[in-house]
């Protein structure tokens, strides 16, 4: 890396696809989650099948590089695996390289439970979570600062096996969408993760502060694309799930799979 607390190595020019894991039991049950290791429903699996038929057949709309991904990395969590084998099983597609850093933030006591009854038996610490937190958190789950520093680790790693052999300078890119006419040919990784995770991935790519925690909510099996150019991310494409409801695979939107229930 290129000093202390540099995320981006100098002279990467790369490209991430984050992606939330499938639908799982315990959202539809209306659980939070967390750390707990739920399945994936039938309509998570579905949901999954339905991204990995998009990336198959994606084109030059899409905001990825041509060709299989050079890591496919997955949290270890049942949920988000499951969801990378779909992807894995693409042609040409690397097997699922599972990554510690990228486990869901640990909820305490509240994981498995319904979120009615975490609304009921601790109302002040949930609003506290949802309003601030970076300040507040699940007794006893993980602060958001913690998990920060987690993430950005894990981040490192994925960034880190993107580099490759010294090569020509790229072309200067404009940060403004519609002046490109080639392709993008650098390496890129897709990365299956959770909500929390992802967030916190999103806002340290980006540059900012894990105050706007709650601000770029992740789509279940939604297709979330970061560029690195010149040394910093820049976001090409969020949320992008138009491929489930073709699919007939929508996502319901439970009240654990609102903000606050991970």
């Amino acid at each position: 890396m290129s000093g202390p607390g540099r995320l981006v190595p100098d002279g990467l020019e790369a490209t991430l696809a984050l992606i939330r894991h499938g639908r799982s039991t315990w959202i539809e049950e209306g659980r939070f989650q967390g750390r707990g290791d739920p399945p994936l429903s039938p309509l998570g699996e579905r949901q999954a099948a339905a991204l990995a038929a998009r990336l198959a057949a994606r084109d030059r709309l899409d905001p990825l590089p041509a060709g299989p991904p050079r890591v496919l990395w997955t949290s270890p969590l049942r949920r988000a695996r499951a969801t990378a084998e779909h992807l894995a099983a693409l042609p040409g597609w690397p097997a699922a390289r599972p990554e510690a850093g990228l486990l869901e933030l640990g909820q305490g006591p509240w994981e498995g439970l319904p979120a009615a009854e975490v609304a009921q038996r601790w109302p002040e610490e949930l609003a506290a979570w949802r309003r601030d937190p970076a300040a507040h958190h699940a007794p006893g789950g993980e602060p958001v600062g913690m998990a920060d520093e987690r993430v950005r680790g894990a981040l490192r790693v994925v960034l880190d096996d993107l580099v490759g052999p010294p090569a020509a300078p790229a072309v200067a890119r404009s940060p403004v969408d519609g002046y490109e006419t080639a392709p993008l040919d650098h390496p890129w990784a897709c990365v299956v993760a959770h909500d929390g995770v992802l967030r916190l991935a999103l806002l340290a790519l980006l540059d900012l502060p894990v105050g706007a925690f709650w601000r770029f909510p992740f789509v279940l099996c939604g297709l979330t694309v970061v560029e690195i150019h010149g040394g910093r991310g820049m976001l090409r494409a969020h949320a992008l799930a138009e491929h489930l409801a073709a699919a007939g695979a929508a996502p319901a939107t439970p009240s654990s799979d609102r903000p606050g229930a991970l």
